[in-house]
């Protein structure tokens, strides 16, 4: 997978009419999830999947349950496109220095996997990190998974398939319902 600037995940972004729709409520203000699907006449777990991308993206920011637009995060993400610098991800500083070794060279500058290492301690911090998509007491259908999933890596069932075989997340046997696994206290 090539690296990606972020002016292109901006612009995959605004490229979704309902994105944009959802983008002009929140001009007008905040508002939660319900409120934005009541005012466009849309599923809620289509504007769900939206707002996540948003959210990812940095053009929205979410705090208990209620979006706002980031016209700063947005103006800085023009901006940096003409700064001639090439930018790459930082990993947090409070991961050890093993796993922000492996998240630096596995993940381009938008936290998209460059590729899926095979499976081993790299794949380990890597799904580690990815799991963070989702929240815990939440169930997602496969499609929900699956764009959550393409943020990261085209190759959405892999990783699908190593969260569970994994046990960073659970499924039915049918595949209609997965979930977060709350990791026990060690």
């Amino acid at each position: 997978m090539n690296e990606q600037p972020e002016i292109l995940a901006f612009v995959k972004a605004m490229a979704s009419a309902d994105r944009l729709r959802i983008i002009g409520v929140l001009v007008r203000g905040r508002a939660t999830q319900a409120e934005i699907a009541d005012q466009l006449h849309l599923p809620v777990r289509d504007v769900f999947n939206h707002l996540a991308f948003l959210v990812h993206v940095g053009i929205v920011h979410e705090a208990e349950g209620v979006y706002d637009l980031d016209e700063k995060g947005i103006e800085s993400l023009a901006r940096g496109q003409f700064e001639g610098r090439r930018a790459e991800y930082v990993p947090p500083a409070n991961k050890q220095d093993d796993a922000r070794r492996v998240l630096k060279n596995f993940l381009n500058a938008d936290g998209s996997l460059k590729q899926i290492p095979a499976p081993g301690n790299k794949l380990l911090i890597l799904l580690n990190f990815i799991v963070d998509a989702f929240e815990f007491d939440a169930n997602y259908t496969e499609k929900e998974v699956n764009t959550i999933l393409l943020r990261f890596h085209v190759d959405t069932a892999a990783l699908r398939r190593y969260l569970v075989d994994n046990g960073l997340m659970a499924r039915e046997s049918n595949g209609t319902k997965y979930w977060r696994v709350k990791k026990e206290a060690e």
